[in-house]
């Protein structure tokens, strides 16, 4: 009966030994499979920060210039607009390279856009932006660029 009882004693013991790894080895294969799903990081939003000149089709069909000067916290722009018969602050948002922001101003301007330029680290170093602009006689055509950029022009 003795020997009965040192088998199981040595089984226990070795039971225990080759669980503990086991169980330790579960483990960070687990870990890894949940870190492995973590979904990548959002992208960046493009960087606006700065002074913009705007060229636009106005919906009446003339043309003007206008003119920004953003603040870029995040995705949250604030600045100031000046256009050829007003001016005012300004507030909007970027998600990744898409821009709407809107006057603050007696007569309201929303512009909608997408930023272009280059990708340095991850993130778009915005050099122009294309898109519509919406007043309360209708929607216009704009470009902007940086004063300092060669990459806007006025539109055609």
């Amino acid at each position: 009966m003795e020997d009965v009882v040192k088998i199981v004693r040595i089984v226990r013991i070795d039971r225990s030994r080759f669980l503990l790894p086991c169980f330790a080895s579960l483990l960070i294969i687990v870990s890894s499979i949940a870190l492995a799903q973590q979904p990548p990081p959002p992208p960046q939003p493009a960087d606006v920060a700065g002074n913009w000149t705007i060229y636009a089709h106005d919906p009446e069909g003339g043309t003007s210039t206008k003119y920004i000067e953003l603040q870029q916290s995040g995705t949250v722009i604030t600045g100031h607009f000046k256009g050829p018969r007003q001016s005012g602050g300004l507030e909007g948002t970027i998600n990744q390279q898409h821009i709407v922001f809107h006057t603050k101003t007696r007569y309201v301007l929303t512009f909608r856009g997408r930023v272009e330029g280059n990708r340095v680290q991850g993130r778009v170093e915005g050099t122009s932006i294309t898109g519509t602009f919406h007043t309360r006689t209708g929607t216009g055509q704009w470009q902007a660029s940086r004063p300092n950029s060669t990459a806007g022009n006025p539109p055609d």
